[in-house]
């Protein structure tokens, strides 16, 4: 990976290199204007997860985050709970993990819940003439099983390059990579994606330096993208691309912090590290980039693969109810008849 620190004493060289705001290769960078206000919402405890390097809230299981290992490991996302602790592990049949960067969770072609998985890093700065993104349907029932992945391959329209950021705009399910390095761009994909060929990658805005993760809000009105240091957040314009910058948010020191998300509800983010046994924080937003009301809870998509919700027993006394309601306005109506 790419500019990479040493893991020993890497939590003080970032925090030293934030507050001067310089980069190791001598390259001025903007540090955050104040210390993160943040909390730790979890902590992996998982041993096999040792380079978290996405995370992705669940919509059909409400706490559940997900997160993957990056580069060389086996093609597996982590279901995790509030409290950290593996709920079940996702294994992708027919994907591989080359370099795994970062993760979303929106819809397949049908409008169910599925997590896309972003093999887009590439350490040598364009290497890879092609990169990968594989989806997996977002099961209803939460447990360790295999799921066939399905591919779908990109190529950038102005050449290949390391990328380490990829998100999903909720509203219009658009998919979107950020490259790495100094002079970082925002691409966007096909608003339908194929998996036979290659889908292009088309340059549609600026993006901060050394990105390391990009995420859209959950009702799709903002977006953030994290570098090592710090955050930015943006308003999502018309077409929903990131559109006019919202400010900076203070990160808390990590070791090598590459992983960034929404919470559920939108009015915080959630920021992960590389490494064994790392904090996931919780980051408040600004008062200008909070949703205007509640965002839908997750877990609001429960049922099953097919898109077939479940009937339980508040949906059966319902129409039970109901079925009380129309026998007795009958009653009464025979009565005055």
């Amino acid at each position: 990976m790419s500019l990479r620190p040493s893991r020993a004493g890497g939590r003080a060289l970032f925090h030293g290199a934030a507050a001067l705001g310089v980069l190791a290769a001598g390259v001025l960078y903007a540090a955050p204007a104040a210390e993160a206000d943040d909390e730790v919402a979890f902590r992996i405890t998982d041993e096999r997860i040792t380079e978290s390097s996405g995370l992705a809230v669940s919509l059909r299981h409400k706490g559940v985050v997900y997160t993957h290992n990056d580069s060389g490991g086996v093609a597996q996302i982590f279901a995790l709970g509030p409290d950290g602790r593996t709920r079940a592990v996702l294994t992708l049949a027919g994907a591989g993990a080359r370099d795994w960067e970062a993760m979303a969770v929106g819809r397949d072609e049908k409008g169910r819940p599925a997590v896309f998985v972003a093999d887009i890093g590439d350490n040598l700065g364009g290497a890879w003439p092609y990169v990968t993104v594989y989806r997996i349907p977002e099961p209803a029932r939460l447990r360790t099983r295999t799921l066939r992945a399905t591919a779908f391959r990109f190529k950038y329209e102005d050449g290949p390059r390391n990328a380490e950021a990829m998100m999903i705009n909720p509203r219009t399910n658009r998919l979107y990579v950020v490259s790495k390095l100094f002079s970082g761009s925002v691409y966007e994909a096909p608003a339908k994606l194929r998996t036979g060929g290659f889908n292009r990658l088309r340059r549609v805005a600026d993006a901060p330096s050394i990105a390391t993760d990009a995420a859209f809000s959950p009702d799709g009105r903002t977006c953030v993208i994290r570098t090592y240091f710090g955050a930015r957040l943006y308003e999502a314009d018309g077409k929903g691309r990131p559109g006019r910058s919202l400010g900076s948010v203070g990160l808390p020191a990590q070791e090598q912090g590459e992983s960034i998300t929404y919470a559920a509800d939108g009015r915080s983010l959630l920021a992960g590290s590389e490494g064994s046994g790392q904090a996931v924080h919780q980051v408040p937003l600004p008062e200008d980039a909070l949703p205007p009301s509640p965002s839908p809870a997750a877990g609001r998509d429960g049922g099953d693969e097919d898109g077939r919700r479940e009937s339980g027993p508040a949906s059966l006394g319902l129409l039970f109810a109901l079925a009380i309601a129309v026998v007795v306005g009958y009653g009464l109506t025979r009565r005055r008849s």
